[in-house]
């Protein structure tokens, strides 16, 4: 059976199914540590927390949560691709793969691949920084996921 979805305005769900997003969202945040905490601490049963716990998320969550793959074009200068990396990690990005070429002509292709979910800001304001960046020649997605 293929998974449907759909796309539906906040005030017409069950409570029900709020209250579970609410529950989700105090356990992502740390403010609890079990479920148990979190269902007392809103008024919802665990039995229907664990009913809809797989089928509620925010939208702009699900958009997130992703790999993306990056191909660099890198000077070839001591401390650039150092650089790179802890913007990535400033904007909440974890790095999950590098893959380096031996630079030809003065330049290193450098192929990073970026897990998005917990980014602080959008992800294409994270490739605009990264081309900002004294020596970097090219910055491209090649892949998402």
């Amino acid at each position: 059976m293929r998974e449907r979805y759909y796309l539906i305005r906040e005030d017409i769900l069950p409570e029900a199914v709020l209250k579970t997003l609410q529950v989700k969202q105090l356990l992502a945040s740390g403010n609890v540590k079990t479920v148990h905490e979190a269902v007392e601490q809103i008024g919802l049963s665990r039995s229907a927390f664990y009913k809809y716990k797989d089928g509620i998320h925010l939208l702009n969550q699900l958009e997130r949560d992703q790999i993306v793959t990056v191909s660099l074009d890198l000077e070839h200068r001591s401390g650039i691709l150092s650089q790179m990396l802890a913007l990535v990690a400033s904007f909440g990005g974890n790095v999950l793969t590098i893959n380096q070429s031996i630079p030809l002509q003065g330049v290193a292709n450098v192929v990073i691949s970026v897990e998005t979910s917990r980014l602080t800001e959008e992800l294409d304001d994270l490739l605009g920084k990264l081309r900002g960046v004294p020596g970097v020649k090219k910055v491209q997605i090649v892949g998402q996921g």
